[in-house]
């Protein structure tokens, strides 16, 4: 199958958050893309061109809507995304993963082992790990939210103090500072 994005524009911006960075890129079908600063925006910008194929331009306009919800949520203002998005960077088991994530409450988390019994087998959490790490829409698709099954944090693309940071906001509303 064909991934939705080749030969596709893919708009991208930058913009400024309390946790550094994030590089966001929408296709036609939606946002398909949020990086952190220490992915390299370079490197996934030369992903989505050449490995998928699409056309990378500079156009804001389609992210102005995430980037305003994305505002909104480290605010406190907003507990869930509704932005179009295009899912064609991951496929079978990760994408049923990922498309779970969202029943995952605001303020709350589950394990490795409850993503992977919603998701039709308790045997597959190092799969859903998997899945978690290579979430292509962090914060909006809430992996930040997924624990290793002993409580523990596990990983986070972003590195694991965004990761309780974001943890931190959604339990008592305040983001701490992060070092540079």
């Amino acid at each position: 199958m064909t991934p939705a994005l080749s030969g596709a524009d893919v708009a991208h911006r930058t913009v400024d958050s309390p946790i550094g960075p994030l590089l966001l890129a929408a296709s036609e079908a939606g946002v398909v893309k949020i990086a952190f600063q220490r992915e390299g925006f370079d490197n996934v910008l030369a992903f989505l061109a050449e490995a998928q194929g699409a056309r990378v331009s500079g156009a804001v306009r389609p992210l102005d809507r995430v980037a305003m919800q994305l505002d909104e949520y480290f605010a406190g203002s907003r507990r869930e995304f509704d932005v179009p998005l295009d899912h064609s960077l991951s496929k079978g088991f990760r994408l049923r993963v990922q498309q779970l994530m969202p029943e995952i409450e605001y303020g709350t988390t589950w394990s490795y082992r409850k993503l992977a019994e919603r998701a039709g087998n308790a045997n597959t959490t190092r799969a859903v790990g998997t899945a978690c790490g290579t979430n292509p829409l962090p914060i909006v698709i809430p992996c930040h939210r997924v624990l290793r099954t002993d409580g523990s944090l596990g990983g986070y693309a972003g590195g694991l103090d965004i990761k309780v940071a974001l943890l931190d906001l959604e339990r008592d509303g305040t983001l701490a500072s992060l070092g540079s």
